[in-house]
């Protein structure tokens, strides 16, 4: 797995990009992502779809390798951490997670997210709230359109559609406008919507090699 990034300038602030689809904020040491859907897979074999564990595996595998590469002390996850509830997959991500004791475990929560008392201690959050402000930045799963802060966003899954003579590319994107960044969705068992995007934007679009803005 290639690590690529990129660092841009909000509000006198240097973001990290990465083509992994999470943020990383020096200042704060956070590493933050969006939409992870713990246990989407599990809850389609539930209602008799036949998918493997191997897409959340990967899921976890990108997420201990960025870990390691920028060493955070925050974990932010900004909405949809879970998909359904509890299952076997929220067991394997605890147990996934058992490996970082010291890494602060922050939730924003998103439509997906109901989360009864016994899984919020099952989960170990250190912060668990429908928003969360660090300095300038609100953290907040849907975007507020009545507030004035500059919002770190995600349920969209946003996605850049590619234009070519051959045919076109669909791919995740980081969406940048003046109040905004809109987050990819984490997991790669995911849709990309490509209409309901940020107006006046710019689109920083990623592939397994590079980054570029559009």
């Amino acid at each position: 797995m290639k690590i690529v990034t990129k660092n841009i300038n909000i509000q006198n602030e240097v973001f990290t990009l990465t083509n992994q689809r999470a943020l990383f904020w020096k200042k704060e040491k956070a590493l933050i992502l969006s939409d992870l859907h713990i246990g989407k897979t599990a809850h389609f074999r539930k209602n008799g779809i036949a998918l493997s564990d191997q897409i959340f595996d990967n899921d976890l595998q990108r997420l201990s390798v960025l870990i390691e590469y920028f060493k955070p002390e925050k974990f932010i996850v900004v909405g949809d951490l879970l998909h359904a509830g509890d299952n076997s997959g929220v067991d394997k991500f605890c147990e996934w997670k058992n490996q970082f004791p010291n890494l602060e475990f922050h939730l924003i929560e998103g439509n997906h997210d109901k989360i009864s008392k016994k899984l919020e201690a099952k989960l170990c959050l250190n912060f668990r709230d429908e928003m969360l402000e660090i300095d300038h930045f609100l953290f907040v799963h849907d975007f507020q359109k009545t507030d004035e802060k500059f919002q770190i966003t995600g349920h969209i899954h946003p996605g850049f559609v590619i234009n070519s003579m051959v045919k076109n590319i669909k791919l995740p994107c980081f969406a940048v406008s003046e109040n905004q960044l809109l987050l990819p969705a984490f997991s790669e068992f995911t849709g990309l919507d490509t209409k309901n995007l940020p107006k006046k934007g710019r689109f920083y679009v990623f592939t397994d090699a590079e980054i570029y803005e559009i």
